[in-house]
């Protein structure tokens, strides 16, 4: 059983982007009934539960399971993938350098 999930800033995050707990539940996997327990602080996340919190919710991680309860897993992120997104990042910016330097 999870502790101290915080159910009102879950509900805030939803709110901030015009989303239900409906689509909350689908887009992690889990039926409503599940996510009612998560509500409930009855039921503890998963690390995939807590991906895609956060990707659905614009929030790290690490954010989500602060306010999950204290037993929540944080996902490990791939290193490899990490490294990409930031060569990429890296690059866009450069591109976007060399456009205001007019070369």
């Amino acid at each position: 059983m999870a502790l101290f999930f915080d159910p009102d800033w879950f509900d805030a995050k939803l709110a901030e982007r015009g989303l239900s707990r409906a689509v909350l539940a689908a887009v992690s996997g889990m039926s409503e009934a599940d996510l009612a327990l998560v509500f409930k602080d009855q039921r503890e996340l998963s690390a995939a539960e807590v991906a895609a919190f956060a990707e659905l919710l614009g929030a790290s991680p690490a954010e989500i399971a602060e306010h999950a309860g204290i037993s929540t897993p944080v996902p490990v992120e791939d290193p490899l993938e990490r490294i990409a997104a930031l060569e990429r990042r890296v690059e866009a910016l450069e591109a976007e350098l060399r456009r205001l330097k007019g070369r």
